[in-house]
């Protein structure tokens, strides 16, 4: 995964930049109010200009990156951070000053907001949450970096903030240079406009693998929002022992399902009775407490292996168990622009004629993974199904295992295609099926099961819903199969605003804007005011004085040194992000920092002592500032970068990243107020107040989505959210 870490490295530049502008603000105020002689209400706008920038570029830029793509935006955050670089160097007064710092709000607004998107679409889902860790680590690391330059420069004789601000257009330049020719753009982007072929090659380049139909099948099926779904589960094994023998599967209890490359297929048999995942969803579901959506995420990782791996826990070679030796035929490109170039409308493979024969080539596979569509006549139903049973072994006949085609996270893409009744008058069902390993005893994980009667089989719960690329309109021009849509068609269906209705959709932004609100108000922006005054306090300062630094110099040089404590700690959260999980290292770090914030408040009240004072209340803010970057801090972003569908992604961060926004604008702006009437231990009694609502919310609220491809999250949403409801109801 070689080139989807250095794509995600390079993409998190962008927040280095940020950082490196918090710092050097930060430190460059102090000459800026001297040279300008500036009053405090101008002071503060002079600061508060990039916040300003970054909340209103926000308030669009989701719904500007849909429509012109997640790279064009990072592209131009590069170009508004050089921008405001150069002019922040030249500013002559204070008003070019504001509006360089404008200009840079809004490339640090593009970064915050869609850095992480652009992660989360391109990185394997089984190390998505270390890469998204990134952003915070690159943030940590530019203030740090840029302390260190302010107080370098803070020991020369005549120190320059023109200096201190413009360097800033340094590494802009080079982060613009790595947009340009670098980065390529996300592939969930390109396969909601279509753009098949391309999207195809920027997956092969990060995955550094040639095959990757499987992962470009979820991609198309990620375009789908809501829709009607089903928690299932089947007993799959090889179609020449469950079918019997028979040339066609003609047991009413026995489906064949198909996988995402041609050739591939099994024969499933539907279990009565609720599968594990459906009873982890309505187990609660009377509780007025637990959201069973929680429940039922985190019923799906119970049942992953116990190694940590978020490598498919199904046996050997299950993604391609059954893989036809026959030879196909690929003609025509599938893609959006070789359409147009050849002035060709795309129509259904049954409306050109094919009947549902053809799924031996199978349907998603041939017209969004495979690329491209087949012209010769299909073989017969029988013979299909012939030569599937014929040529299907776990071990193709070289003795070399098929190639996994799993979608991460121990699940696998199928679809179903029941045909039409026998009357030709019933229309037939046409579902998308999302697989997954039920529970096991651990030495039998991934292995082969065999029961007399059975044969070799393996358990599998199922989310079935309806594909992205199924069209009701379609199904009376065609004669046969299902009626199928190209991608862009389906991407751009509908008015987007209504799809923030759909129930899935609302109970993830419900999630989202809570977390990143609650995390606004968790204290961060009150440790980070009021730390200079404690390591004072603790004698750090005069310290450094006697080491013949001035005050200025050695606040500084305390503020690198506390930013530097950080970067251990975003390490260790890197390790654990998909390890342990987003939900659990925010349930083990939030407790710590109400532990810090509470041992602040009895510092604040009880006379311990000025050695003893300053010595609890450094140890408080340094473990409160390293388990605030492991969990409360990188999480929020992460999450909210998973839980939306493809189609409205970037319009919904954009509402979480305005909040975010909006909440620190609160909190910056209230702190002094909330210091003057409510003093130091009150303010931090408000944010342990908060810290232990956070706490209860994502206890309740917020499920695991470590090592689960983004479709498969944003599709538990939707059927969770609607099944928790009617059981509810019932």
């Amino acid at each position: 995964m070689k080139g989807a870490v250095l794509v995600a490295i390079a993409a998190s530049i962008g927040n280095f930049l940020q950082g490196w502008d918090n710092a050097t603000i930060a430190g460059s105020i102090l000459y800026i109010k001297k040279d300008l002689a500036l009053q405090t209400t101008m002071e503060g706008l002079v600061v508060a200009m990039s916040l300003i920038g970054a909340t209103v570029i926000t308030t669009f830029s989701g719904p500007v990156s849909d429509w012109l793509g997640r790279r064009p935006m990072l592209i131009i955050s590069s170009v508004l951070y050089f921008l405001g670089g150069l002019v922040m160097l030249w500013s002559p007064n204070v008003y070019v000053l504001c509006l360089a710092r404008l200009l840079d709000g809004f490339g640090i607004g593009l970064a915050v907001t869609l850095v992480p998107v652009y992660i989360s679409e391109t990185a394997p889902s089984d190390i998505r949450g270390s890469l998204n860790t990134l952003p915070q680590f690159s943030g940590s690391g530019g203030m740090f970096l840029s302390y260190c330059m302010v107080f370098g420069m803070s020991l020369t004789a005549s120190p320059s903030w023109r200096v201190m601000l413009g360097v800033l257009s340094i590494p802009s330049l080079f982060y613009f240079i790595l947009t340009i020719f670098f980065l390529p753009e996300s592939p969930r982007w390109l396969v909601s406009k279509g753009k098949m072929l391309e999207a195809k090659k920027v997956l092969q380049r990060l995955r550094g693998q040639d095959d990757v139909s499987g992962e470009m099948a979820l991609l198309v099926e990620g375009l789908g929002i809501g829709g009607d779904a089903s928690i299932e589960e089947y007993i799959i094994g090889p179609g020449d022992e469950v079918a019997d023998g028979h040339e066609q599967t003609t047991e009413k209890d026995k489906i064949r399902l198909y996988g995402s490359q041609a050739g591939l297929s099994w024969l499933a048999k539907p279990v009565t009775g609720q599968s594990s995942l459906g009873l982890g969803l309505v187990s609660r579901h009377g509780s007025l407490v637990m959201d069973p959506l929680v429940t039922l995420f985190g019923s799906v990782h119970e049942k992953l292996p116990e190694t940590g791996s978020m490598r498919s826990s199904l046996f050997p070679n299950f993604g391609s168990m059954f893989s036809t030796a026959e030879p196909h035929i690929k003609h025509e490109h599938w893609d959006e622009e070789s359409l147009q170039r050849e002035g060709e409308d795309y129509m259904s493979d049954g409306a050109a004629g094919d009947s549902d024969d053809n799924l031996h080539s199978p349907l998603i596979s041939r017209q969004t993974t495979s690329l491209e569509k087949d012209l010769p006549p299909p073989p017969s139903h029988g013979s299909m199904l012939n030569n599937i049973r014929r040529n299907s072994s776990l071990i193709q006949e070289s003795g070399e295992p098929v190639g996994n085609t799993g979608i991460g996270g121990g699940w696998q893409l199928a679809w179903k295609w029941s045909g039409k009744g026998e009357d030709g008058k019933k229309q037939g069902e046409f579902k998308r099926i999302y697989l997954h390993e039920e529970g096991v005893s651990g030495s039998r994980r991934g292995s082969m099961v065999s029961i007399p009667g059975e044969g070799d089989f393996v358990q599998a719960a199922a989310l079935v819903s309806q594909p992205a690329l199924f069209s009701k309109e379609l199904i009376g021009e065609q004669p046969v199969g299902p009626a199928m849509v190209h991608p862009s068609k389906t991407a751009s269906k509908g008015p987007i605003w209504e799809a923030l209705l759909e129930p899935g959709v609302k109970h993830a932004l419900f999630v989202g804007i809570g977390i990143q609100l609650l995390q606004q108000f968790s204290g961060i922006n009150g440790v980070l005011y009021y730390t200079p005054q404690i390591l004072e306090e603790a004698g750090v300062a005069v310290l450094l004085s006697d080491l013949g630094l001035s005050s200025t110099s050695s606040s500084f040089l305390i503020s690198a040194l506390t930013t530097l404590l950080m970067l251990p700690s975003i390490c260790i959260a890197m390790r654990l992000m998909d390890v342990s999980g987003r939900r659990q290292l925010l349930l083990v770090t939030i407790p710590v920092l109400i532990a810090s914030l509470v041992i602040l408040i009895i510092g604040s009240v009880v006379n311990f002592g000025s050695v003893v004072h300053a010595a609890i209340s450094t140890v408080c803010v340094i473990v409160y500032f390293c388990f605030f970057v492991m969990g409360y801090g990188p999480i929020p972003n992460i999450l909210c970068a998973e839980i939306f569908p493809t189609r409205v992604r970037g319009l919904c961060i954009a509402i979480c990243a305005l909040v975010f926004w909006i909440g620190d604008i609160i909190v910056t702006y209230s702190l002094p107020v909330m210091l003057s009437t409510l003093g130091l231990a009150g303010v931090f009694s408000v944010y342990a107040v908060v810290c232990v609502i956070s706490f209860v919310f994502v206890y309740l609220k917020v499920p695991e989505t470590k090592g689960m491809p983004l479709e498969v999250i944003s599709e538990f949403f939707s059927v969770g959210t609607k099944q928790a409801a009617a059981a509810k109801n019932e």
